[in-house]
This record gives C-alpha cells, structure tokens and sequence, in this order.
C-alpha cells in the first residue's frame, strides 16, 4: 500500500501520480487534499508520514508547489526518512543509500513526466544495505536523543 497526499498546490500532480500508480496495480491509500482548495501541507503530510510509521503503508509520496514544506512536515514523524526527489536518480539514491521510506515532489519545479519517472524509481529501487545500513542506523538515532 503507498501513502499519497498533497496540499492545493500539488493536487493535480497527486492525481496524476495516483492514477498512474493504481495502473500500475499499487494499492492507494489517499489522505488528501482532494480539491485544490487552500490548504495546510503539513495537516495532510503528516497523515500520510503517520500511515508509513505506523506501517499500515509500506511506503509514501507527498506533493506540494516545491516538495520541501511537505517532505519537512514528513521527516518530523519519528520514523520517517522522507527524500524530496527532482529526477530518477536521487530517487535511486534516497532508496539505495538512504532506505527513504517516503517521497516528496515538487509540483511547481518539476514536470509531470519526470515526476512519474521518479516515483518508478523510487518504488522499483531497493536498499542496499551494506555499508549504508549502518548509516540509516545512525539517521535513525538521532531521533532518539
């Protein structure tokens, strides 16, 4: 299941990516927004980041205008590594080196094509593991002090 959510700024870009991932045949939870109607980012970032933690979701992509108010609203659940990815290979990156569990895009600076083309990579890319595990492991203590 993939976590999805976007403030107004995002929406259309939201169902673009949501419609391709259930083509896709990816189960979708959608938490908003649904119209493109004044918003705050981090009420619905946070609600997708929550689903991820939780684990009802195995992974998630949030969406506004730039990707960074709702990829800082993300990281600020304990849990959460969410990478704010403009192409395919810092989405490679994110999920090889870093086990992001979570990604954002910006809807404003990237176009709809190269989005989708990172969303795919984003999902099709596994972690490495390795010498990054004991990276992740240290990004994951901070969030303990």
């Amino acid at each position: 299941m993939i976590a999805i959510a976007c403030d107004h700024g995002a929406y259309d870009l939201k169902e673009t990516v949501k419609n391709w991932l259930l083509a896709q045949d990816y189960a979708v939870e959608d938490f908003g927004t649904f119209s493109s109607e004044s918003v705050d980012y981090p009420d619905f970032g946070a609600a997708a980041a929550r689903a991820v933690a939780d684990g009802l979701c195995e992974r998630g992509i949030v969406l506004c205008t730039s990707g960074i108010g709702i990829s800082i609203a993300a990281n600020k659940v304990h849990g959460i590594r969410c990478a704010l990815c403009m192409n395919p290979l810092m989405a490679e990156l994110a999920r090889n080196h870093n086990d992001a569990n979570m990604l954002a895009l910006s809807a404003g600076l990237v176009g709809d094509l190269m989005n989708l083309r990172t969303v795919e990579t984003f999902l099709s890319t596994a972690f490495a593991g390795g010498r990054h595990q004991k990276r992740v492991d240290k990004i994951t203590a901070l969030e303990e002090v």
